[in-house]
């Protein structure tokens, strides 16, 4: 009986600690995504204990916002982590500080998510996944699209054997462009800024086709990179492209990225062709799919992924709490989101050069 006893508080006890949030701090709220860890009051796996932020402006914009602590706000990030103990930190900055805040957290073994892409620069991400396996911690990337049930529906579509061997992908991503959208002025000085950024839309929209297609290919570097930007509205987007056709070229397939701050409407779509068949995700639970010639197409509505899927910040407090452990092909994972900032570092230098470029072994 007592083993019983004993057997069942150890059993709450295990519930309870796995229920427990983690703490979390941001690092920067410049980023238009930062509002997400605020506006998530039902949900309750993870604990906000710090900010780090240098801009007066915005400290004060988001403590009348959100009715926040003014303690939780620090101007210096080693100072926050130090005092505030965080178990992971959400990085909302620019893309060019994601490697400073992993700098900061790798030794203090505090785990990081970043917002897309990992780094803007592969010298940058190389360093990052170094930090992060020296230190043993985990170093996100959220991207909105690894949680789309369509996305999820096509890789299965190929693990399967269903659509044959993958020949040719098409991934267009983008909107009608930053301004266009309205996007907050903070946001808007990143993502027109060719050091903060990398680049305009290259980065900004090129980078889902390429973890996508990374995902896909599962890991495989391609063999070159070719890559054409162009400025559509000189007038508003002086120093970036606002638009990128990327073509990632593989042994026997080929993928096309097209990111741009020139479309009709917002959109984030993936078509994939095999030597059998065919799947287009047409949005997060929409897919067109046609298996077989002598079949005709289908449309398929999919219910959205579960729990922890549609939220990223679930997605880390599962991760760090080690109920969910990413695989090497994961695409929030370090080894996908590195082969990702490579691709797009060398379509920058493809765009510059007007030269198709081979990747070194």
């Amino acid at each position: 009986m007592k083993t019983l006893v004993y057997l069942f508080f150890a059993l709450i006890s295990l519930s309870s600690m796995a229920q427990k949030p983690i703490r979390v701090a941001v690092a920067g709220l410049s980023h238009g995504h930062v509002g997400w860890i605020f506006n998530r009051k039902d949900k309750t796996d993870i604990q906000l204990v710090g900010i780090w932020e240098t801009n007066p402006d915005l400290v004060k914009q988001f403590t009348e916002r959100y009715k926040l602590d003014p303690k939780l706000f620090y101007s210096d990030l080693n100072k926050m982590l130090d005092d505030a103990k965080p178990e992971a930190v959400s990085a909302f900055g620019a893309i060019n500080e994601h490697v400073v805040v992993v700098r900061a957290c790798a030794p203090r073994k505090i785990n990081v998510m970043v917002e897309k892409p990992l780094a803007t620069t592969f010298a940058d991400a190389k360093e990052i996944q170094k930090l992060a396996t020296q230190h043993n911690i985990q170093v996100l990337t959220n991207y909105e699209t690894s949680w789309y049930a369509s996305n999820q529906h096509v890789n299965q579509l190929i693990q399967d054997g269903k659509l044959g061997e993958i020949r040719k992908v098409m991934v267009n991503d983008g909107h009608q462009g930053p301004k266009e959208i309205g996007v907050s002025k903070e946001f808007f000085a990143i993502l027109t800024d060719p050091v903060k950024n990398g680049a305009g839309a290259l980065i900004d929209f090129g980078c889902y086709g390429a973890n996508l297609m990374t995902w896909l290919m599962k890991g495989e570097r391609p063999i070159s990179v070719t890559a054409v930007t162009h400025q559509n509205k000189p007038d508003i987007y002086k120093n970036v492209d606002d638009e990128a056709s990327i073509i990632v070229q593989y042994p026997k397939a080929q993928c096309i990225i097209q990111g741009s701050w020139n479309w009709s409407f917002a959109r984030k779509d993936m078509e994939v062709y095999g030597n059998k068949g065919y799947a287009v995700a047409v949005n997060a639970t929409t897919v067109r799919q046609r298996l077989q010639e002598k079949a005709p197409e289908e449309t398929l509505k999919l219910d959205p992924r579960p729990a922890p899927y549609t939220d990223p910040f679930s997605v880390l407090a599962d991760v760090v709490q080690g109920r969910l452990k990413l695989d090497q092909n994961d695409l929030y994972g370090l080894p996908v989101n590195v082969t990702v900032v490579e691709i797009l570092d060398t379509a920058r230098e493809s765009a510059k050069t007007g030269k198709t470029i081979l990747l070194k072994k």
